[in-house]
């Protein structure tokens, strides 16, 4: 018996798939649940590479201090002024999803941007197609794109061995565990 159910009513992220289409930047206010705080000591440039680079939009502002970024609901960052950052990206990532049709063009946007930037793509063990990006305030930050799911895959057994079998009609099914 497994404790995972399925409930991905809950998240903005599509199905994977190669005609998965990413959804609008979200405007709206909500109780944030996580979001990243990142200390920079060039605002400016830091905004200029999350907005072009990573595909963010600024939210809010507060001029000279802090800037609200976010992509899809859920993928907020805040962006706040130090009077400098650590010398190189720590071992810690944050993880922000995207679709694979997304994944060239972010690792051309940041290559553009810097061309050092970016190692990847690779794809992972748990089905997903990874980028790493070290922000200009030295930030590890993933973009991670899960794969279509092909149930006769070494990721499907990778899976199933601890317990997540696959997506399938019960899409939805959460409302008895709510």
């Amino acid at each position: 018996m497994s404790d995972y159910y399925n409930a991905f009513e809950m998240s903005p992220v599509p199905d994977p798939g190669p005609d998965a289409v990413a959804p609008e930047p979200f405007r709206g206010i909500y109780g944030m649940p996580a979001f990243a705080t990142i200390p920079t000591s060039d605002l400016a440039a830091s905004v200029d590479f999350w907005i072009r680079g990573l595909g963010f939009f600024e939210l809010f502002s507060i001029p000279g201090s802090l800037v609200h970024l976010r992509r899809w609901a859920f993928q907020d960052v805040l962006l706040v002024s130090a009077a400098g950052v650590p010398a190189q990206a720590p071992a810690m990532s944050f993880s922000f999803a995207c679709v694979l049709n997304q994944i060239d063009s972010l690792v051309e946007a940041c290559r553009a941007l810097n061309p050092n930037s970016v190692d990847g793509p690779r794809d992972t063990p748990w089905n997903s197609r990874d980028v790493e990006v070290i922000t200009p305030e030295n930030a590890r930050i993933v973009l991670t794109a899960a794969k279509p799911f092909d149930p006769a895959s070494q990721e499907a057994r990778n899976l199933e061995a601890i317990g997540i079998t696959p997506p399938d009609v019960g899409r939805g099914d959460n409302d008895e565990h709510a």
